[in-house]
C-alpha cells in the first residue's frame, strides 16, 4: 500500500486515513490510485464500515496540483476521470462510509466528503467546490442528491466557502463533532453497521443511492474535454493566489 494512504483494519471496521500533511492530502494520482484500490478491497473482504480522515491540517484540499506546468490536458482529464472513478466506487460502496472531516476541504475533498454516507465535520471546517468556475462538471448529480436541487445550485453557482454549521443545515455535513469527539463516534457508527446482515447492508445502500454513474462520467469527460482545460485551470489558481496575496 502506498505510503501516501494508511490504510487500518479493526475488526469490521476499515479506516483509511490521507497521509499528504505537506499538501493538504490533496488528491495526486498515486493516493487516487491506492484510495480506489482500499475501497474496492473492503468491499469485498467483510468491512462494515469504512472510515475515511486526514492528517495534518486538512481532510482533503482537493485536486493535486503540484507539477501542475509539466501536465497537458490529457493529463489532467485522466486525473478527473480517476478521481470520479473513485468518487463513485465510495458513494456506491456496499456499506456505511463515514467521512470525518476537518481545516479546508475544497474541490475533490468536499466531493469526497460529500460521496460518503455519514459526513461529520469539525467546528470551525470550511468547504468550498469550484469546479464550474474552471468549467468542470464533478459530482454534481450526487451533490444534488445529497442536499436538494436548490442548494447544490447556490453553492456551485456562487462557489464560495461555506462553514460547518451551513454544511450542516444543508445535511451537506450530517453531524458536527470536535475531534475529541471523534473516536466516539466511530464506535457508535461501527455498532450501528452491524444492526443488519452484510447482505441487507448491502441491498440497502444498492437502492438507496441514485445510480448516475454513467451520465455522470459522461457530463464530466463532456466539460473537462473541451480544449483549454489546462489554461481555465491555471486562470482559475491565479485567481485565487491573487485573492489570497500570494501572487
Amino acid at each position: 500500500m502506498s505510503e501516501e494512504l494508511d490504510v487500518v483494519r479493526d475488526g469490521a471496521v476499515t479506516h483509511l486515513t490521507l497521509n499528504r500533511p505537506d499538501i493538504a492530502n490533496a488528491l495526486g494520482p498515486v493516493l487516487t490510485e491506492a484510495m480506489l484500490d482500499a475501497v474496492n478491497t473492503a468491499a469485498q473482504d467483510g468491512t462494515r464500515l469504512l472510515v475515511i480522515q486526514g492528517t495534518g491540517k486538512s481532510f482533503c484540499s482537493g485536486f493535486d496540483l503540484s507539477g501542475f506546468d509539466a501536465l497537458s490536458d490529457g493529463d489532467l482529464v485522466l486525473r478527473l476521470l480517476r478521481i470520479e472513478t473513485l468518487l463513485q466506487t465510495v458513494y456506491h460502496a456496499p456499506f456505511p462510509t463515514l467521512a470525518m472531516g476537518h481545516g479546508r476541504i475544497f474541490g475533490a475533498g468536499a466531493d469526497l466528503f460529500s460521496a460518503c454516507s455519514q459526513r461529520v465535520a469539525a467546528p470551525g471546517t470550511q468547504f468550498r467546490m469550484p469546479g464550474l468556475a474552471f468549467g468542470i462538471v464533478l459530482g454534481t448529480r450526487r451533490l444534488m442528491a445529497r442536499i436538494g436541487q436548490d442548494a447544490a445550485r447556490n453553492i456551485q453557482n456562487e462557489t464560495r466557502t461555506f462553514d460547518a454549521e451551513e454544511a450542516n443545515r444543508y445535511n451537506f455535513a450530517s453531524d458536527i463533532a470536535d475531534q475529541s469527539e471523534w473516536p466516539g463516534v466511530i464506535e457508535a457508527a461501527a455498532q450501528a453497521a452491524q444492526t443488519l446482515k452484510t447482505e441487507a447492508s448491502a441491498a440497502l445502500f444498492e437502492v438507496t443511492a441514485p445510480d448516475t454513474r454513467a451520465v455522470d462520467m459522461a457530463d464530466l469527460v463532456k466539460s473537462a474535454t473541451i480544449p483549454g482545460l489546462k489554461d481555465r485551470i491555471g486562470q482559475y489558481r491565479d485567481d485565487m493566489r491573487r485573492t489570497a496575496g500570494k501572487a
